[in-house]
């Protein structure tokens, strides 16, 4: 127990000096931009930045969900032989109205509705997302609520997915994004004072469609014809398209987009590429309507409508418009990240200040400072020199956290500061139960030796014990917690395992240097 052979000494000795090379770069400014500096980054609660509260429009959601099951319920009474029908979406009663004009077809309607069914494999109750009612002519297919609660979750979870991949297109460094309930999303911005462009990044559903246009439809008319729907032309107020409500080719099938200049024109446009699917519609549309405008919809405004010159074979093409160095930019993270499930607004809006910053820093590091200053004066006052070995494995331990912390490229957040002080509390009690074993078997009569072996082998069973039950306690705080409740936990998790290492192994090396200088010396206990 005693016994440090040289290579665990050089082990030792070489952690400690391996966490204080790599905890540096918090202190030192990166020498290039190529170096992999690694450092512990502010939150939003010690940086400053801004915070955001979005909420996921339910409403979108169940609405676009009645008009896919609309489209597939006409589909399945054609298939069925039913010619006279009506199909009529009911978003506010979330439920669809099927009137079936043709007796004694109704039996036949239902069977092919019913069709239409499914379960989703990962429900609990296990029951169809589809409720069903007759009467005399009508059926009334209603979403069930299991369905409809199993979608919210699903629409938040995929916009939380996206927004995440908008903003670090933006190159916001840290960004903290979590759920709130069922159907609001919690963005945290570390030291973006102005969420504007990251607010109009977000609050776009970004959804992009390729269609073909009616050339013959008078825009000027109050009414579109059927199929057809007058949309904006980006750039030009006032102007209308008349455009095919037929998607030809979805947004969902672009791999790629990004911002560029036009060689010949130099204004700015975005190229775009598709997956095999997109490439083969892409082509097969474009072949068949050489000559025909193609228009180009983004959120239900024709941001381009070029006319079709040759087949696009090659599976890529170019968006062109009024655009800007930003505007092409921001188009271009957008389509990459991916198309909303449902349009996001802004609940509530905070910005925090660098000055909230810089007090709650002042004020963490004064508490933090106190903290380890009172701790090192007890250790001393109580426990002699081996006492300042404690204090000495206590200011390794904190080293010892910044270098994992910055390897993790951790956020700290006021709880993290928390949870450091916490840790060196939990630290120095590993020290106190070894030196009062030592101290007590020293006392009954044990040489100096013996009495530091039995010290530390009687007392490490009760920490490794006590530092396991918190560190299963902290592991469910970090797998069920959200936001700075994580890092608190990881601030403590990392920190009893560092404690462990420092408590056990650096300080016993001390005690047993100072042993084999002073062998016939008492112990300073």
């Amino acid at each position: 127990m005693m016994y440090f052979s040289r290579l665990k000494t050089l082990l030792v000795l070489g952690t400690c000096i391996l966490g204080l090379l790599v905890s540096l770069p918090n202190l030192v400014a990166a020498p290039s931009a190529w170096v992999p500096w690694r450092t512990i980054h502010l939150g939003l609660d010690l940086r400053g930045g801004s915070y955001l509260l979005m909420e996921v429009d339910m409403a979108s959601v169940i609405r676009e969900r009645l008009n896919g099951l609309a489209d597939s319920a006409r589909q399945a009474l054609r298939r069925a032989g039913i010619a006279r029908f009506l199909v009529t979406p009911d978003a506010k009663q979330t439920r669809l109205v099927v009137r079936i004009d043709e007796p004694g077809k109704e039996a036949a309607a239902l069977a092919a509705l019913q069709a239409l069914a499914t379960t989703d494999p990962t429900s609990l109750t296990g029951q169809p997302d589809l409720q069903f009612a007759t009467a005399p002519g009508q059926i009334t297919v209603t979403l069930s609520p299991v369905a409809l609660h199993d979608k919210a979750l699903a629409a938040v979870q995929q916009s939380i997915e996206i927004v995440r991949r908008r903003i670090d297109a933006t190159g916001v460094v840290d960004p903290i994004i979590t759920r709130q309930g069922d159907s609001r999303i919690v963005v945290q911005l570390p030291g973006v004072g102005d969420p504007n462009r990251i607010k109009e990044l977000l609050g776009k559903t970004a959804r992009m469609t390729f269609h073909l246009t009616d050339e013959g439809a008078n825009t000027a008319a109050p009414v579109p014809p059927p199929g057809v729907d007058f949309l904006p032309l980006e750039g030009h107020p006032g102007a209308k398209v008349a455009v095919r409500r037929r998607v030809e080719v979805d947004g969902a099938n672009l791999t790629n987009a990004t911002a560029g200049q036009n060689p010949q024109t130099g204004e700015w446009v975005v190229n775009f590429s598709f997956d095999s699917v997109g490439t083969r519609r892409f082509a097969d549309i474009t072949r068949r309507n050489v000559g025909h405008p193609f228009a180009i919809v983004l959120d239900g405004q024709v941001i381009s409508a070029p006319v079709i010159r040759e087949p696009i074979t090659a599976g890529s093409g170019q968006i062109s418009g009024n655009f800007t160095a930003a505007s092409a930019t921001d188009l271009a993270v957008l389509l990459r990240a991916g198309a909303l499930p449902a349009p996001l607004s802004v609940v509530e809006q905070r910005s925090i200040g660098p000055e909230l910053g810089a007090d709650a820093i002042r004020a963490g590091a004064l508490s933090l400072a106190a903290g380890f200053v009172l701790v090192m004066a007890y250790m001393a006052v109580f426990y002699g020199l081996f006492g300042w070995f404690a204090n000495v494995a206590l200011l390794v331990n904190l080293v010892l956290m910044v270098a994992v912390l910055s390897l993790l490229q951790a956020t700290l957040t006021l709880p993290g500061m928390a949870g450091i002080l916490l840790t060196l509390g939990m630290a120095v009690d590993a020290n106190i139960l070894i030196n009062e074993r030592i101290r007590e078997e020293y006392k009954a009569g044990r040489t100096p030796l013996n009495a530091m072996e039995a010290g530390f082998k009687r007392a490490y069973s009760t920490i490794v014990d006590s530092n396991a039950t918190a560190f299963l306690a902290h592991v469910m705080l970090f797998v069920f917690g959200t936001g700075p409740v994580r890092g608190f936990a990881v601030t403590i998790t990392v920190g009893i395992a560092t404690s462990l290492f420092t408590a056990t192994m650096l300080a016993r090396l001390m005690m047993v240097r100072w042993y084999a200088a002073n062998r016939n010396a008492p112990l300073p206990v």
